[in-house]
C-alpha cells in the first residue's frame, strides 16, 4: 500500500503522515526528510544556496524513487510536489492511494503565520502578504491538488479525526 498525502503547506500532512503510518503499522516518509538527508542541507538552506529549481529537481527524483518502492508506506510530500515535473501523474498509479488534505485559506493563514520564517517561500511575506500569496498558490495549485483519488477537508479536524477519515477511504 503506498498512500501518498498532498496539500498546501500547513496542512497537516507530516502529522497525519506520522500518526496514520502508525495506526497502519506501516513505513512513514516525509519527502522534505528525504531531501534534506540527500543534500544534507535544511530544505531552507537548499533554497538559500541551491535555488528552488535545483530544490523541485531534487524533489521530483526522490519522490519518483519512493513510489517505485515496493514497500508500503504513507508519504508526506511539499505543497508543491503534484506541481512539478508531471508529478501528479504519479498519483494516478494503480498502486498509489493519493489523498488531497484540503485547508481553506483562513486556517491555513492561521497555522503558517506563526511558523513563516522556517518556511523559504514564506519568510519575507507581511500578514496581508501572507494571506494573499496563500490565496493564488491555492488557485493556481488546485487544478493539481485535484488530480488525488480522495479529498479529505481538515478544516476543524483533529489529526485523529483526519486519520481516521483517511483509514474508512483505505478499507
Amino acid at each position: 500500500m503506498k498512500v501518498v498525502l498532498i496539500g498546501y503547506m500547513g496542512s497537516g500532512k507530516s502529522v497525519v503522515a506520522k500518526k496514520l503510518a502508525d495506526d497502519l503499522e506501516i513505513l512513514s516518509e516525509d519527502l522534505d526528510d528525504l531531501i534534506e538527508k540527500k543534500s544534507e542541507m535544511t530544505i531552507e538552506n537548499v533554497f538559500l544556496n541551491k535555488g528552488e529549481l535545483y530544490f523541485r529537481k531534487m524533489e521530483h527524483e526522490l519522490f519518483l524513487k519512493q513510489m517505485e518502492s515496493k514497500e508500503s508506506f504513507v508519504l508526506s510530500t511539499g505543497g508543491g510536489t503534484p506541481c512539478y515535473y508531471n508529478n501528479h501523474e504519479l498519483l494516478k498509479k494503480e498502486d498509489c492511494i493519493s489523498i488531497y488534505l484540503k485547508a481553506s485559506v483562513a486556517t491555513l493563514y492561521d497555522r503558517l503565520l506563526h511558523e513563516k520564517n522556517g518556511r523559504p517561500l514564506l519568510a519575507n511575506l507581511s500578514q496581508i502578504e501572507l494571506k494573499e500569496y496563500i490565496a493564488k498558490h491555492l488557485f493556481d495549485r488546485s487544478f493539481y491538488y485535484h488530480q488525488a483519488k480522495h479529498i479529505v477537508a481538515i478544516n476543524d479536524k483533529t489529526v485523529e479525526q483526519i486519520v481516521t477519515e483517511i483509514k474508512a477511504l483505505l478499507t
